[in-house]
């Protein structure tokens, strides 16, 4: 089965089809530098990372560009409550960013443009639109002609008299009478006291926020691109402006396929700071009881990445828990692999990977693509138990490798990778030594000097090594 995606743009799911074979480019609208990312900026940058892991493992040679926007009325703000600038507040939250993403396993993008950065390619973005006619100065001021575009609202299906002036929070100015059309938006905003401003031809000022990614884009990817992905709430106007602006220019469609993921809910109601349930990626994973990272990752892939997704305690304890199970699996081969002699030299299992792609190129199906990891994790789950307190894994040692070297892949496309384990652990006895204790503990118990025997098991049961002792005086072991 070929890899099908949905397009908000065509509103259907489409073969995934590359303007260039075997080579994918791909852009993320990123976060806006103000405040610490919250669990909807989790839920989309788990979401396009896994996207684009996919698509490497798959064999394409994927450019993954996410920008920062470090422009914007909502940065300004923040540095005026904390008496700063805005580059020191974008920077400091730049870096916030990468520690948070860093904590869920989040893959830095092949580069981050950002606004700031791109002011040249705006500039001459502007300029191409107001030499076509889509454009037009007024007071200082530059506004895109939204009616000049024939194909506006292809992307969210809203006419142009539907289009709300400020939607999305981002377009700051009131409908006044330097509008042509209350629809119009701003492209270069006139500087005002107080505020960063750069030159240009139509005074100083700065740009608007929608030309700001389609520049990025142009500048970074080309004037097509296959992939471009957002949150749904972007999808008008943010994107359905990026449309207009880049399209009206190059005559070219700006990306082949539109992907949106969902919205995030907590506890069953939209996340807000009004509501008091606004979470950050670090008040969550900084709190008491703490879920594990790769928990809350976890948590993220078990929806479906378009529909909407709801925190809860519940959930996110029940996918702990999962975790624990998919952890111990991911473990497994380094606790076990060399007392079962593994030689590093099996296939991994065909159908797994099979039902793995199928799950996968179904629109990125990261549910069903997790059942088949479970699948695995627990058929090592099994072995484990038979290990412990039977002495042997039941199957063959090939077929177990087989499925952990499997289990290890495909985990690692979604993103799941066990986490290092702890110092007292990466310092604790080697198997050698561990057989030798459980050695001097059996010529103990034969001597019937069992406070030896006792001190040696406290011994290695602080150590983490439970002793399970069988009929016929033999003892197993294993790590806690």
């Amino acid at each position: 089965m070929p890899l099908s995606l949905y397009n908000t743009l065509s509103r259907r799911l489409e073969p995934f089809e590359p303007l260039e074979p075997g080579k994918i480019r791909m852009y993320y609208c990123g976060v806006t530098v103000y405040d610490y990312c919250h669990v909807g900026h989790a839920r989309a940058c788990v979401v396009w990372d896994v996207v684009r892991r996919y698509l490497v493992w798959r064999g394409y040679e994927v450019r993954y560009v996410q920008n920062f926007t470090d422009i914007d009325d909502k940065i300004l703000k923040r540095s005026r409550q904390e008496k700063s600038t805005m580059e020191a507040v974008a920077e400091r939250y730049i870096q916030a960013y990468f520690e948070d993403m860093a904590r869920l396993n989040v893959k830095e993008a092949d580069e981050y443009p950002r606004a700031t950065h791109t002011l040249d390619g705006i500039k001459r973005l502007i300029h191409e639109l107001e030499t076509r006619g889509f454009a037009y100065p007024s007071a200082g001021d530059v506004y895109y002609s939204v009616k000049k575009f024939a194909d506006y609202g292809k992307l969210s299906g809203q006419k142009v008299d539907e289009r709300q002036t400020g939607a999305s929070g981002r377009v700051s100015e009131p409908e006044d009478a330097q509008k042509q059309d209350p629809a119009d938006f701003a492209l270069w905003k006139s500087a005002k006291p107080g505020e960063p401003a750069w030159e240009s031809p139509w005074g100083n000022g700065r740009p608007g926020w929608h030309i700001e990614c389609s520049a990025m884009v142009r500048d970074r990817l080309g004037e097509t691109i296959d992939i471009h992905a957002g949150g749904n709430d972007l999808i008008f106007p943010h994107h359905e402006n990026e449309i207009a602006q880049s399209e009206a220019v190059t005559g070219k469609p700006l990306a082949r396929y539109w992907l949106h993921n969902g919205m995030v809910n907590v506890n069953g109601e939209k996340m807000s700071k009004s509501l008091g349930n606004f979470t950050t990626i670090r008040q969550m994973l900084d709190a008491p009881n703490a879920p594990d990272p790769m928990a809350v990752r976890m948590f993220i892939l078990q929806a479906n990445y378009r529909k909407p997704i709801d925190f809860t305690d519940e959930g996110i304890a029940a996918a702990q828990n999962g975790w624990a199970v998919l952890q111990d699996g991911l473990r497994f081969g380094g606790e076990y692999g060399d007392r079962l002699g593994w030689a590093g030299n099996v296939a991994p299992q065909a159908d797994a990977i099979a039902h793995f792609r199928a799950a996968m190129d179904d629109d990125f199906n990261t549910s069903s693509a997790l059942a088949v990891l479970f699948g695995l994790a627990k058929q090592l789950e099994r072995a484990r138990n038979l290990l412990i307190h039977e002495g042997t894994a039941g199957d063959p040692t090939a077929v177990l490798e087989s499925q952990w070297l499997t289990l290890v892949d495909l985990a690692g496309v979604l993103g799941l990778e066990a986490q290092p384990e702890s110092q007292e652990r990466a310092d604790s006895l080697s198997e050698a030594a561990i057989a030798a204790l459980i050695a001097e503990r059996t010529e103990a118990k034969k001597t019937k000097n069992f406070a030896e025997a006792d001190r040696i098991r406290n011994e290695l049961q602080a150590q983490g090594i439970q002793l399970i002792d069988k009929p016929g005086g033999l003892t197993l072991w294993h790590r806690v």
